[in-house]
């Protein structure tokens, strides 16, 4: 099989030697060359053209962060963010996560040097970024769509409910900066590491109408509002009194996920049947498929991202292989697609209430 082709941008000369090392202890894996500066590396990738880059976000001359805005917008290609900042969910790691890096990885210590667990995760984490679908980067500001005034039953009885994984982040901010405040709650689960998920609610929060949260044990689900699985807790929905309630669950991992989208749709199937829309997007595995079907057989609409705009088609192509999902589409039409949506739910609890005697 042909070698992944991987270039190491970090100004430290120890830790270019640090992963050049256990890089290349895979055999499947050739790293190409190392840079010290973004000058250089653009170099290096205009003349070797790496499969994937690493990246680390504090450098001379240049930070990451500038240096993978100008990248993935020139020439888009996977980067894995390598840093000590990645330890505490700092906010410029998510922001390289939205802007369009595949995952992130902290520096490894002493400690993680000597046993073969960090290795380990850092060639799976560099073979899952040469499979990844890149596209360029392209800046977002909040849409001014037209606001629809939903009718309070619509908002009260309806529940949005989105599964991500690998390239959620950016494709997740891509969906709920073009949507208004005025829709049902939205309960998401993405698959993210415990350090990012304080920081990625924070981010996402400012970037969006809706008002985003990490989703809390017998909060009630309140319309306006998106409510975020807290990391190594499954969240599920529960109707009480006509009203959606968020729970959380300690259980083992699902799919091998906690939080697991599979758990959160097919909860959502059983409490909310055909008022229901379930959107499965862009990542590695499984994890989601059958809950979409779930929900998609209890009557409500279901959507799966198409392949082309996937970063990994891994989620959505298992959904789509289950027959489970009513819509499949590129990331730029679905945000569209959910508010058709809710304009015909709304439309016809109009004619129901016109006809009603």
């Amino acid at each position: 099989m042909k070698s992944i082709k991987v270039l190491i941008i970090d100004d430290s000369k120890l830790m270019q030697k640090i992963l050049t090392s256990l890089l290349s202890s895979d055999p499947g894996i050739q790293v190409i060359g190392c840079a010290d500066d973004a000058y250089i590396a653009r170099d290096l990738i205009k003349t070797s053209n790496p499969d994937v880059v690493t990246l680390d976000i504090m450098m001379p001359h240049m930070d990451g962060i500038t240096f993978l805005k100008n990248l993935m917008r020139l020439h888009p290609m996977p980067v894995v963010m390598i840093s000590t900042l990645t330890q505490s969910g700092n906010t410029f790691t998510m922001e390289a996560l939205a802007i369009g890096a595949i995952d992130s990885i902290h520096k490894p210590s002493q400690r993680e040097l000597v046993g073969k667990e960090y290795q380990k995760n850092l060639i799976t984490v560099i073979k899952n970024a040469a499979t990844a679908n890149v596209r360029p980067y392209v800046p977002r500001q909040i849409s001014e769509l037209d606001h629809v005034l939903y009718q309070a039953k619509l908002l009260r009885n309806v529940v949005i409910a989105i599964g991500a994984s690998t390239g959620g982040i950016e494709a997740l901010e891509s969906i709920l900066v073009d949507l208004p405040k005025v829709l049902p709650p939205i309960i998401i689960t993405q698959h993210i590491k415990r350090e990012f998920c304080t920081a990625f609610v924070t981010r996402i929060n400012k970037l969006c109408s809706t008002n985003v949260c990490l989703g809390r044990n017998y909060d009630e689900l309140l319309p306006g509002h998106a409510y975020i699985a807290p990391c190594d807790y499954h969240m599920l929905i529960n109707k009480r009194h006509d009203r959606f309630y968020c729970m959380l669950h300690n259980g083992p991992p699902v799919n091998g996920h906690k939080p697991s989208v599979d758990i959160l749709f097919h909860s959502v199937a059983k409490e909310a049947g055909p008022n229901a829309i379930g959107i499965l997007l862009t990542g590695i595995g499984t994890d989601g498929a059958e809950g979409l079907k779930a929900i998609r057989d209890r009557g409500g609409k279901t959507m799966a991202q198409n392949k082309e705009s996937s970063v990994v088609w891994g989620m959505p192509g298992a959904a789509v292989k289950l027959d489970a999902a009513d819509y499949i589409l590129p990331l730029s039409k679905i945000s569209k697609k959910i508010l058709q949506l809710l304009s015909e739910k709304a439309e016809n609890l109009s004619d129901q209430t016109v006809d009603s005697p």
